[in-house]
């Protein structure tokens, strides 16, 4: 089994029979997890006319979902950045039973409270393409569930810091980089929009169901996608017709977004740790400082080169960031 097709064949060849509860596909390591009832020998009858080599690895029981709940922690080998956590939180947001979910980026490890199969959460995590795999699950018990709170309240409120420095940061950012002709600044301005919008979408989802939740990310996702096409088109722009852009203007403007983010990452460092939107946040900032410092390093070398290209590159680099971001968010489906 190593394309589509062979999936879709066994889809096939299950389908209908009525102790298959659920199919979870792994192209990658050729392997197939199946949650059923009965007994497991009436399944590899049906799945070994197909000539794929079907042969059982291992057939363990499910656990009563009503009798506990279990902390699963999944390895996510290709998950190093927070697009890849919030495509994991749309694609289980509307799985039964998932309590809640923690990310160590660092780790590349998603940790869930649940009830019911792990199965369920793995049929959903395999098709993103991260290499998601289970390390292992165990009972959850009412101490360690109560350990784990964390104060909500406290948490919407550093988010609404954070809403409104970014959503001021990208008003300042758009208008001086126009008025300097900076690509590089309006890209930047776009990626504290970004911030912004993920920030805005938190707390306007908390309590919300699961389909206004993803249409809110979906609107932040087009107006995300506009927004990086026109700085991307802007580039280009400027790079036919030509541009001169400021750079005294272009480096001050940049320290000052540096200075906001700097304020960002201090205000949320001791919670980083907090919950899975602390440690996002975190990073979110910390990436712009990066840019930031790009920006700085393009105005300088305008300054020192007389070039518009360095202005144009960092634009370019930053609107393409901006850019894959937005599509990750409307591949959420």
């Amino acid at each position: 089994m190593d394309c589509p097709s062979e999936e879709r064949l066994i889809r096939m060849a299950l389908d209908g029979n009525a102790p298959v509860e659920s199919l979870s596909f792994d192209l990658q390591n050729r392997e197939l997890r199946v949650v059923h009832g009965g007994d497991v020998a009436p399944l590899v009858g049906l799945l070994e006319p197909l000539g794929l080599g079907t042969k059982v690895k291992f057939s363990v029981p499910v656990t009563d979902s009503a009798a506990q709940d279990s902390r699963s922690v999944f390895a996510v080998p290709k998950m190093d950045c927070p697009s890849e956590e919030r495509m994991i939180r749309m694609a289980l947001d509307d799985v039964p039973g998932v309590k809640s979910l923690s990310f160590d980026l660092p780790k590349r490890e998603l940790i869930a409270v649940h009830s019911g199969s792990v199965e369920a959460i793995l049929g959903r995590l395999l098709p993103l393409g991260l290499g998601a795999t289970l390390s292992g699950s165990s009972s959850v018990d009412a101490i360690a569930k109560a350990g784990g709170s964390v104060d909500d309240a406290s948490e919407a409120k550093t988010l609404r810091v954070l809403l409104a420095i970014n959503a001021v940061m990208f008003v300042f950012e758009l208008v001086l980089g126009l008025w300097a002709q900076s690509a590089g600044l309006v890209a930047d301005s776009l990626d504290m929009f970004a911030d912004a919008a993920v920030y805005g979408l938190a707390l306007y989802a908390v309590g919300k169901a699961v389909a206004m939740k993803k249409r809110a990310a979906h609107i932040a996702g087009w107006l995300q996608l506009a927004l990086a096409l026109g700085a991307l088109t802007e580039v280009v722009r400027r790079f036919i017709v030509g541009s001169e852009p400021e750079s005294g203007l272009m480096m001050g403007v940049a320290l000052v977004a540096l200075v906001a983010n700097v304020a960002c990452l201090m205000l949320i460092s001791g919670k980083r740790e907090n919950g899975v939107h602390m440690k996002a946040s975190y990073i979110f900032s910390a990436n712009d400082v990066i840019a930031n410092m790009g920006v700085i390093v393009a105005g300088a070398l305008v300054a020192w080169t007389g070039s518009p290209y360095p202005d144009l590159i960092i634009g370019t680099l930053i609107g393409v960031v901006v850019l894959n971001g937005a599509r990750r968010i409307l591949k959420l489906g």
